[in-house]
């Protein structure tokens, strides 16, 4: 379910969020499930509890988590949620960067769709 890969140059807490994100789309956590404690998933991925901590917050203000003083954290249900355009935004920007990248590496439209459909298909295919 929660993942790192302690190879990765990517920071911890970042894996962490997208590792829960990750599992959300996939459908291996379902809103109301719960997530391990701090303490707990710190112990089970061998992690520093105040980086489990940052990125628990990090999906709380992203509203992919909820947290109930005395009972843990949870999936938070996710069907009402407005659009993020600030995180959409940044998305755009990222995806930008990331053509500009591929141009300059002679990579086509044509690969960059299907390297999208591919990780779309192993994500769990897109949702509309």
């Amino acid at each position: 379910m929660l993942s790192i890969d302690k190879t990765s140059s990517k920071p911890y807490y970042e894996q962490l969020v997208l590792s829960v994100k990750e599992s959300v789309i996939q459908g291996v956590l379902q809103p109301g499930d719960q997530l391990p404690s701090v303490r707990e998933a710190a112990k089970q991925l061998l992690m520093n509890p105040n980086t489990v901590s940052k990125a628990y917050k990090q999906l709380e203000a992203e509203q992919v988590i909820v947290t109930v003083k005395g009972k843990g954290t949870f999936i938070k249900q996710t069907q009402d949620l407005p659009k993020d355009t600030y995180k959409i935004q940044l998305l755009k920007e990222q995806l930008y960067q990331l053509i500009i990248e591929a141009r300059h590496l002679k990579i086509t439209n044509e690969e960059l769709f299907t390297w999208i459909n591919e990780i779309s298909s192993e994500l769990g295919g897109d949702e509309k």
